[in-house]
């Protein structure tokens, strides 16, 4: 379940995506406390998550800004991201677990869940499980760190493209054939099947940018 801090951060992630929070805006922590009838606490730490995707930046003495990345810039961490994770599934064919293989059924099965009921925030945190568990059965600490830190900056964009129409049982049948062929050791068809997976959540969040727009 998500904490308040994360909700917090996920409804002012959703409102600089949708153009709803403009970027430079600053982001005063006793006015959010107020909005969301919450003590400064919980604020503090969202800005901290929003910091670290590189959505919010703090400038000393001044205070948090919003810093939303351009849909360039994006795209084109989506497109390192594709690799890595191409890279990392390569890798984890050939070392994957039995225990992590049970992990990814798992995560695929909760994820159907939310599917069915509509619970994007459900399907997301399974959807990390899923990821994550690829970066740590690649069996290479630098590459794991390195996914895992571009993971974080592209959270609020991977997220948001479950908001399209249809969007997560597709995402979901694309985590299936991934888990097979990770468990039938086929490393090329899985880093094949992971690049195109993620390279088609920056073509999704790019749509989702342009229906923003045009609302």
């Amino acid at each position: 379940m998500a904490t308040r801090a994360e909700r917090i951060a996920r409804d002012i992630e959703s409102g600089i995506i949708s153009g709803e929070i403009a970027l430079g805006v600053r982001l005063d922590e006793t006015a959010l406390a107020t909005r969301y009838d919450v003590s400064r606490t919980p604020v503090r730490e969202a800005l901290q998550l929003l910091s670290a995707s590189g959505m919010v930046r703090h400038i000393p003495r001044r205070g948090m800004f919003v810093r939303q990345p351009d849909a360039a810039e994006v795209l084109e961490m989506f497109e390192v991201m594709a690799e890595y994770e191409a890279f990392a599934g390569r890798l984890a064919a050939g070392r994957i677990t039995t225990e992590a293989l049970a992990i990814l059924d798992a995560a695929n099965m909760r994820c159907a869940t939310a599917a069915e009921t509509g619970d994007a925030d459900l399907f997301y945190s399974e959807n990390v499980v899923f990821h994550t568990t690829i970066y740590a059965e690649a069996g290479n600490s630098f590459l794991e760190d390195e996914a895992r830190r571009l993971h974080t900056r592209l959270r609020p964009y991977r997220r948001s493209q479950l908001q399209l129409r249809g969007r997560m049982i597709e995402s979901l049948d694309e985590h299936r054939a991934i888990a097979a062929h990770l468990r039938q050791g086929d490393g090329a068809a899985a880093a094949d099947a992971l690049r195109s997976h993620v390279g088609v959540q920056g073509d999704k969040f790019h749509l989702l940018l342009r229906t923003f727009r045009s609302a």
